[in-house]
């Protein structure tokens, strides 16, 4: 699927924007390697106990959520575009193989634009089908739940740094 500028639409759409110290790569993995993707991806106290990736367009991403309470919550969808440690789209409206899904609530954009050395802009978008899509999206907690899943992947990729450093 080629690359297109998508533009961005208040009424459908929310974006979430940080500058992290992270590399393009060390995002790129944390996104794209489920052994990571595990410990970051969901808001604590949530976890994210199930990650599958096939990295392709067509292939899915799907993960299970689980709340403290035990209760799990699936998501599936199929990557859409994959440009390595720049753009990563899926969505949820097409599983694997492109095949429509039954509920489509979102299509998801992150974007990586590099700012040095170990630094990044981040920009993640979600796309809606409609203003109330995007309203429940919105009021189920989007930017605090972003910044959160962000804030712990940042952890998490730098714990991992720390740790491949020789003492």
């Amino acid at each position: 699927m080629p690359s297109v500028e998508l533009s961005f639409d208040p009424r459908l759409d929310l974006l979430f924007q940080s500058e992290v110290d992270l590399s393009p790569a060390q995002i790129w993995a944390a996104w794209t390697q489920p052994e990571h993707l595990l410990h970051w991806f969901t808001p604590a106290p949530w976890t994210t106990v199930e990650c599958e990736i096939v990295l392709q367009a067509g292939g899915i991403f799907r993960t299970v959520m689980r709340s403290p309470e035990g209760q799990e919550h699936t998501h599936s969808g199929c990557y859409l575009e994959i440009i390595e440690n720049e753009r990563l789209i899926w969505t949820d409206a097409l599983g694997p193989g492109f095949r429509p899904a039954l509920e489509p609530f979102i299509t998801a954009t992150i974007a990586l634009k590099p700012l040095g050395p170990g630094r990044t802009l981040y920009t993640a978008t979600a796309r809606h089908r409609d203003e109330t899509a995007r309203q429940r999206h919105e009021e189920m907690g989007f930017t605090a739940g972003w910044s959160k899943a962000l804030e712990q992947m940042v952890a998490h990729m730098q714990q991992i740094q720390a740790q491949a450093k020789p003492a």
